[in-house]
């Protein structure tokens, strides 16, 4: 698809997941009017529910040529090991600001973009690495994202993913199904099935190690084209 149809095709998207319809730019507004509250909830994901510990265990095996999609205020940068060359992209404009000076403050080098997902300007075989955290969940098609991340990887690179879905606790499950309308409205499709997603856009998945009652996925895939 060529891009001037590809950003006509993304307007006419809508996020239909719970009760109703939100199209492209409400979802964007709505990550940036959540943006720093979302930033304010850190230490409780990173320390109280061990997101720090994950990040690291995956984002230590980038290699190369490293794109962070939906990069939000860049907080995997700091988890990546110091010799690759990392380009990251997010549709927030407010996250990418706060990513900005995150990446000063690290005293790292990245070329920070403004783009969406669904169409990654980039070209086919572009990237050894691929990785994202907490992001399928944010996507407005993730699907179509992640066939993206498979276009953009390499055929002998790897696409690294830390995301959260529907635990497979019963109970916890069930509220997650109960109050999906509400975290929609925040931005968040709490009750999504990663694997599920990353089987579906034709990923192979080689691990997907499972934690806190099955909600949190750390999931190592290529490309298979």
């Amino acid at each position: 698809m060529s891009p001037s149809h590809q950003d006509e095709a993304l307007l006419n998207i809508k996020v239909a997941r719970v009760h109703r319809d939100i199209d492209h730019a409400e979802w964007v507004k709505i990550h940036n009017t959540t943006a720093r509250d979302y930033r304010g909830g850190e230490w409780f994901r990173e320390s109280v529910l061990g997101m720090r510990k994950y990040r690291a265990r995956m984002f230590s095996n980038a290699r190369g040529k490293v794109l962070d999609v939906a990069c939000g205020y860049g907080l995997n940068f700091g988890y990546l090991p110091h010799d690759i060359q990392l380009t990251a992209v997010d549709f927030s404009t407010v996250m990418l600001d706060m990513a900005k000076q995150h990446a000063d403050q690290l005293g790292m080098v990245v070329d920070i973009r403004e783009g969406d997902a669904e169409d990654l300007r980039f070209p086919d075989d572009s990237f050894d690495t691929v990785i994202s955290a907490l992001a399928t969940c944010s996507f407005t098609d993730p699907v179509a994202a992640l066939k993206e991340m498979r276009r953009v990887c390499k055929p002998d690179g790897y696409i690294l993913l830390v995301e959260h879905g529907r635990s497979e606790n019963g109970l916890i499950g069930w509220y997650q199904d109960r109050n999906a309308a509400r975290e929609v409205e925040l931005g968040c499709r709490w009750n999504q099935q990663p694997h599920e997603l990353v089987k579906e856009a034709g990923l192979e998945i080689l691990s997907d190690n499972r934690s806190l009652l099955g909600i949190l996925h750390s999931i190592r895939a290529i490309p298979a084209k």
